[in-house]
């Protein structure tokens, strides 16, 4: 194999969970120890880690990266409460009570807003796949959404001033109790927004009876890991309520339920749309998008997807549902929120009632903006907001914005990108049955991540797409946009490691992106050439028809196919791999 390539500055990795991690550390062995002369800044982001850790390795991670500058993340877990419990019991020493909140959420929020990064997502260049075109027209299948409650129903202004934002209670006693506070800047935009608990549980006796009545499977999608005190919340109402009410009924009718995290949920259904099926959405901001959608390709269908897609995500300021405080109503009482000592803001909520407060950066919002300008500008593409400014005052921010940086490109006689604003829901519609051969579509964090794993499925698999996160001030941490595949990873323990089905090539795409940047700052032309030819290695694999299981049917030429399993497909990439 001859001598290592010699690598200068070292290369954070950041390891996550579950069949992810099994992949991502024979890519590791195989692609990077073994052909490197590298240091490797190893954190452990596997949810145990975090847990016992109480949160401290997300820290640890975002002071490596900030460090080191280049970054390569594993999908890591995003535990639910029975998997919470699972690893309480596991680990006794932990105190739940005790526990920092990035012990047990989601840590890719706060390594974004701790490096200040935002995400592009976009498809892999595969010149042998064919995107998915499932038969949608006609198909039989109904989205249900609130009609109340939520971010539709939300107060949002601009902060008039720098100070602290304050989330007071005021129950039974009278006396106000702070929840929660925050430090707003002039010109930031926050929300408040509440559910009621009793229009929740309404609106499902009515979503599984109308299911019923129609003899229609169930879906049900919520992000209630990421907001567990208001989707959790809504979640653990719906659910008990069929389990109390309508399981039984179900299953005597034949029918099945699913219940699902809303971004790979709607990826699933989009890309591999049931036969008949009532798909329930209870937030109306999500649901009324998605409903709008599916309409669409009831009527139209999906056409041929001609070019790439690529999503930037706004995340650093933390800005939407991921950055937000959110939590139960402790009983019943008035919500309030107070800025320097001045309520702006009170409504009335019940017992378990889900509270929400979110705000968001301005100063982030014009990085973000700037960014996908530039962006846009560099690869010639045409930029597709998604806002909706005329209802919610939180978004109006975001129009004026890009308005200035509009100006700020003129005044240096830099024409900026092409751009519309629309709808969110049109912005979603556009991306997926029109669009344009260079788009780029800016959203926000849930939309971001909702669309962006519909358009992966769409390309074939969320396996095929890239990501990257990037900071103002230059650090890029690369990841794959997939999950950590809990069902191939319960199968890989069960057969005791015989079967390991798993698609490595947004993995293998990100360690060659890192490779690539590293050997573009140190000047590095062995390490350049080795990551074009990772890259191109892995385009070869799938060229020459060796796939794993989730493409299968999906390349141009099906009959010519071999479909392996994980270590079939990294053995076949390093076979084609030559460095000239």
């Amino acid at each position: 194999m001859g001598d290592r390539i010699k690598v200068e500055k070292p290369l954070v990795i950041l390891h996550g969970d579950e069949m992810a991690q099994i992949a991502f550390e024979r890519i590791l062995e195989q692609f990077v120890k073994s052909r490197l002369d590298i240091e490797l800044v190893e954190v452990d982001l596997s949810a145990e880690q975090r847990l016992t850790s109480n949160g401290q390795v997300v820290l640890e991670a975002i002071d490596a990266l900030k460090e080191h500058g280049i970054g390569i993340k594993n999908a890591g877990m995003t535990v639910n409460r029975s998997q919470l419990d699972e690893m309480l019991a596991k680990f006794p020493q932990v105190q739940e009570a005790q526990l920092d909140k990035l012990a047990t959420k989601s840590p890719n929020g706060a390594i974004r807003k701790g490096i200040g990064g935002n995400i592009t997502r976009e498809d892999i260049e595969f010149r042998n796949l064919t995107s998915v075109r499932p038969d949608w027209v006609n198909r039989d299948i109904e989205v249900d959404t609130m009609e109340s409650g939520g971010l539709d129903f939300s107060y949002s202004e601009l902060s008039d001033a720098t100070g602290v934002a304050k989330v007071m209670f005021v129950g039974s006693s009278g006396d106000p109790v702070e929840l929660h506070r925050r430090t707003l800047k002039k010109g930031d935009p926050w929300m408040l927004a509440t559910n009621d608990l009793d229009d929740v549980k309404a609106w499902a006796h009515r979503f599984f009876q109308r299911a019923l009545d129609e003899k229609r499977d169930i879906y049900l999608g919520l992000k209630d890991t990421v907001v567990p005190g208001y989707d959790g919340v809504m979640r653990a109402a719906i659910e008990e309520i069929y389990a109390s009410d309508y399981r039984d009924k179900v299953e005597a009718a034949g029918l099945k339920y699913h219940y699902e995290l809303i971004d790979a949920q709607a990826a699933r259904i989009v890309s591999n749309p049931p036969q008949r099926a009532l798909w329930g959405v209870p937030d109306n901001v999500s649901g009324m998008k998605l409903y709008k959608l599916v309409q669409q390709l009831k009527h139209y269908g999906l056409p041929e997807r001609k070019a790439n897609v690529s999503i930037s995500r706004m995340s650093a300021g933390g800005g939407d549902q991921y950055g937000s405080y959110n939590t139960p109503a402790p009983e019943d009482g008035i919500i309030k929120v107070i800025m320097d000592g001045e309520e702006k803001h009170a409504r009335t909520v019940k017992s378990n009632d889900p509270i929400l407060f979110m705000s968001n950066d301005r100063e982030s919002i014009k990085d973000w903006v700037t960014q996908v300008f530039r962006d846009a500008a560099l690869y010639k593409k045409e930029v597709y907001f998604g806002l909706k400014r005329e209802f919610v005052n939180y978004d109006e921010v975001y129009s004026s914005i890009i308005l200035e940086i509009r100006k700020e490109l003129a005044a240096l006689d830099t024409p900026p990108p092409s751009f519309m604003i629309m709808r969110p829901s049109r912005q979603l519609s556009k991306m997926i049955c029109d669009p344009p051969r260079w788009g780029l579509y800016p959203a926000q964090n849930l939309d971001g991540d909702i669309f962006s794993d519909i358009s992966a499925a769409l390309g074939g698999s969320l396996a095929t797409a890239s990501s990257v996160i990037k900071s103002k001030d230059g650090t890029l941490l690369f990841e794959a946009p997939h999950g950590t595949a809990h069902d191939l990873y319960l199968r890989y323990l069960e057969t005791d490691g015989k079967e390991a089905n798993f698609n490595s090539s947004a993995l293998i795409f990100a360690v060659a992106n890192a490779l690539e940047e590293l050997a573009r700052r140190e000047s590095n032309e062995p390490l350049a050439t080795y990551a074009e030819a990772l890259k191109a290695a892995l385009i070869e694999t799938v060229a020459q028809c060796t796939i794993t299981g989730d493409l299968k049917g999906k390349t141009l030429t099906p009959e010519s196919e071999t479909v392996v399993d994980m270590y079939g497909f990294l053995d076949a990439i390093e076979g084609n791999l030559t460095i000239s």
